[in-house]
């Protein structure tokens, strides 16, 4: 049986949020959590082994670099990817890929 892979999505669009956790559970193998505000987003990334951070859009700047600063900080090797949306097919490969540049 293959380890459940934890996944922190952060968004500021409750429906994208709701549908990107929804694809994200699809897969047996992952768990999504989905916070829409950056302490949130700090407060769960520390109580759960995450390996992987999606950002999605609408988050300014400014936080985006706090917080992959905070989450590198926290784990070195958390592998954090940009994610716009675009359907679950891109979605399943940013993550695939995110997870493979982790393992590298």
């Amino acid at each position: 049986m293959m380890e459940t892979i934890n996944i922190l999505y952060i968004g500021r669009h409750p429906e994208i949020l709701e549908t990107v956790i929804r694809l994200i559970n699809a897969n047996e193998n992952w768990n999504g959590v989905g916070v829409m505000n950056d302490e949130e987003a700090k407060e769960i990334f520390l109580k759960k082994d995450f390996s992987i951070v999606l950002l999605g859009s609408g988050i300014q700047e400014e936080s985006e670099v706090e917080l992959c600063v905070f989450f590198k900080n926290k784990n070195p090797n958390i592998s954090i990817v940009q994610h716009y949306g675009g359907g679950s097919g891109l979605l399943k490969s940013e993550i695939l890929l995110g997870l493979h540049n982790n393992k590298n």
